[in-house]
């Protein structure tokens, strides 16, 4: 099968894809869910007319006719009836000439309209406030729906639910929301050589890494994922194993199934046998990308797969450029691939091979606060350290030429993944 491009691959792999059902849940369980219906105010917010500092209330139209104005104090005078507070709203009626005591968030009683600032009045022992200048009409009062209205749209559907989203939902007056589901992912790691962390090694053994990088990346998409373990190098293992993702708990199964290594066609590479064995239809494998080339998709019933390289690094920059698109998809997400940005580059690279190359690289500041990327010099797509050590990826299209120092390259910036 001839390597296909890394856009073509990834169009392959998106195609159809269906957006998952959704449910309702309680808001204190929405952190970082994808609402699939807009969320409609059920309150106007602030209920009713509030004040926006300590004082008095007063009617800016007892300033404009003169009457309350007092010659002997050379200010207006108010008669002091009563007091507002925060969830304890003042009963009584104000009449020309009448003021009340309130309060920061208090309700503002009818018909006054505006407040004078507790520092601008002086009280005398007589419950009277003297005031020297009036205020207009509004002044410190939140009118009712200040901030949003009953009825109104505040987060439309497809919104990735922050704390800033969750705060504003509560103070909506809604308890519950509906979300997509999160996709259920299952990874499956391979090959006789792996141990899980923690165990002693054997001779020729090594530990099993890329299941916890790539599901901490599949939670952070918004998936769901499970490690199913480690299959041995043998059809039963792996014919075992698939079942299980076929068929884990309650009958569901997985959305997605994320094998990890042999997916080639070496003696030893089993997985696309065993996954045939079970059913899977080939889309493809082996695409034309660095690290990454012996990736493969395929569909099993109505679960997707996605075979990733054994190489960790060459696995980890699959699943960001493959696996969480796919995730995205599902969710109904609007912008599903990473976003690529342009940066000067530090330091001179060579010119690419056939194969679209994703480059380690970290991102820093020159001495004059410029931007600027380098790549990492060793990009060995075993190299766990220093893939830890970037913070971005410079992505150079098949067959580029040399790019030199200064020189502007397209990146991608691991953590906006």
């Amino acid at each position: 099968m001839q390597a296909l491009s890394v856009e073509e691959a990834a169009q392959r792999l998106l195609h159809n894809v269906e957006h998952l059902d959704d449910e309702l849940i309680p808001l204190d369980q929405a952190h970082n869910r994808i609402i699939s219906k807009d969320i409609v105010a059920k309150m106007s917010q602030p209920p009713f007319p509030a004040s926006a500092m300590d004082g008095y209330c007063v009617r800016a139209d007892d300033f404009s006719n003169g009457i309350f104005f007092d010659a002997a104090h050379g200010a207006y005078c108010f008669k002091v009836v009563g007091a507002s507070r925060a969830g304890h709203p003042f009963e009584g009626g104000v009449q020309p000439g009448e003021t009340v005591r309130i309060f920061t968030g208090a309700e503002v009683p009818e018909p006054c309209d505006s407040i004078i600032l507790q520092e601008d009045c002086t009280r005398t022992h007589d419950d009277t406030i003297v005031v020297k200048e009036g205020v207009a009409s509004g002044t410190f009062v939140r009118p009712l729906g200040y901030d949003f209205s009953h009825g109104e749209v505040l987060a439309a559907r497809g919104t990735k639910l922050t704390y800033r989203h969750l705060a504003l939902i509560a103070s909506m007056n809604v308890p519950e929301v509906r979300v997509r589901r999160r996709p259920r992912v299952a990874i499956l790691a391979t090959g006789d050589e792996l141990v899980v962390p923690g165990q002693t090694l054997g001779r020729g053994q090594i530990v099993s890494s890329v299941p916890f990088g790539l599901s901490a990346l599949i939670e952070a998409a918004g998936g769901q994922a499970h490690m199913l373990g480690i299959a041995q190098d043998n059809l039963g293992s792996l014919a075992c194993m698939i079942e299980k993702a076929r068929n884990f708990e309650d009958g569901a199964g997985f959305d997605v199934l994320v094998t990890i290594g042999g997916a080639s066609v070496g003696d030893h590479d089993l997985v696309q046998q065993a996954l045939g064995e079970a059913g899977m239809t080939l889309d493809f494998w082996k695409i034309a990308m660095r690290p990454g080339k012996p990736l493969m998709v395929g569909s099993l019933d109505k679960q997707r797969v996605v075979g990733l390289p054994g190489n960790p690094v060459s696995a980890l920059i699959c699943g960001c450029i493959f696996v969480v698109p796919l995730i995205k998809t599902m969710l109904g997400l609007p912008k599903v691939h990473p976003p690529l940005l342009k940066m000067s580059l530090q330091k001179a690279i060579g010119a690419n091979g056939p194969r679209q190359h994703y480059m380690r690289a970290i991102i820093y500041m020159d001495d004059i606060s410029n931007t600027q990327i380098m790549a990492i010099e060793d990009q060995d797509s075993s190299l766990q350290a220093h893939f830890s050590r970037s913070n971005a990826l410079i992505v150079r299209p098949p067959h580029a030429s040399p790019a030199q120092a200064g020189d502007e390259v397209d990146v991608i910036i691991l953590d906006d993944i």
